[in-house]
C-alpha cells in the first residue's frame, strides 16, 4: 500500500490532493476542508476574511482575482500543512506581545487567527465592515510595517507568500496573469518592454513576489 510505505495516511492524503487540486485552479467548492485538525480548521469568518483579504491582493482585473480561483482555501490548507515553514518555531526573540497569543507550544504561529486580531485591530472592530477601499487602505498599513526595512519579522509575510504562490501556481495565474511558454523561442539579447508584456510563469525568477 502506498500509504503504508510513505508514512501518509489517508487524511494526509486527501488533505494533499485538495491542496493539488487547488493549484490546478480547480474550484474551491469541490474542495473540503473537514480531513483538517481541529486547530487548523477555520471559524467561517476566518475563512472569509482570508478569501477577502487574498482578493485584495490580487483582485480581478482583466484576469481572475484570487477569490474567483479559491485562493483563501488555498492558504488555509498550505498553513495546516507547514508550507513555506509556517509550522516551524518562531525565534523568541521575534516574538512581540501582538503574536505572543498565536504561538502554539511547540513555537509556531496560527497565522490566521493572528491575521483576524490583526486587522480587526487595525479598524477599530470589525475589519469586513468596511467597503474595499478602507479594507485595502488598511492591509496595506498591515503590508507596509511588515515589509520595512528593520522591521521585526511579521506572520504576514508568510500569509501574503502563499496568497502569490496559491494564485501564481493555479491554471489562471500561470498561463493568464503570467504568460506560459514551455519551450522559449530564440536567444534574444534585447527586448524592448512594453506595458502589456506579462512575465513568464515557466521562469520563476520572472515573478516579482514583492
Amino acid at each position: 500500500m502506498i500509504g503504508a510505505k510513505s508514512g501518509w495516511n489517508r487524511r494526509e492524503f486527501g488533505a494533499g490532493a485538495a491542496l493539488l487540486a487547488l493549484a490546478l485552479g480547480i474550484p474551491a467548492a469541490g474542495v473540503k476542508l473537514t480531513n483538517l485538525d481541529a486547530e487548523d480548521q477555520p471559524s467561517e469568518r476566518q475563512r472569509r476574511l482570508i478569501a477577502e483579504v487574498s482578493d485584495l491582493v490580487i483582485p480581478r482585473t482583466d484576469t481572475p482575482g484570487a477569490m474567483d480561483l479559491g485562493v483563501g482555501d488555498f492558504v488555509v490548507l498550505a498553513l495546516a500543512h507547514g508550507l513555506s515553514g509556517t509550522r516551524a518555531p518562531m525565534a523568541s526573540g521575534a516574538v512581540t506581545a501582538a503574536i505572543e497569543p498565536f504561538r502554539r507550544r511547540d513555537g509556531s504561529i496560527r497565522h490566521l487567527p493572528w491575521l483576524e486580531r490583526a486587522l480587526d485591530h487595525a479598524a477599530g472592530g470589525d475589519f469586513l465592515r468596511y467597503e474595499p477601499a478602507e479594507r485595502a487602505r488598511l492591509l496595506a498599513a498591515l503590508d507596509e510595517a511588515a515589509f520595512a526595512q528593520g522591521a521585526p519579522p511579521s506572520p504576514w509575510t508568510a500569509v501574503k507568500g502563499l496568497i502569490l504562490t496559491g494564485y501564481y501556481t493555479s491554471e489562471a495565474g500561470g498561463s493568464q496573469e503570467l504568460r506560459y511558454e514551455l519551450v522559449p523561442g530564440k536567444w534574444e539579447w534585447d527586448i524592448p518592454l512594453t506595458p502589456d508584456m506579462r512575465a513568464f510563469s515557466s521562469d520563476w525568477t520572472a515573478v516579482d513576489f514583492g
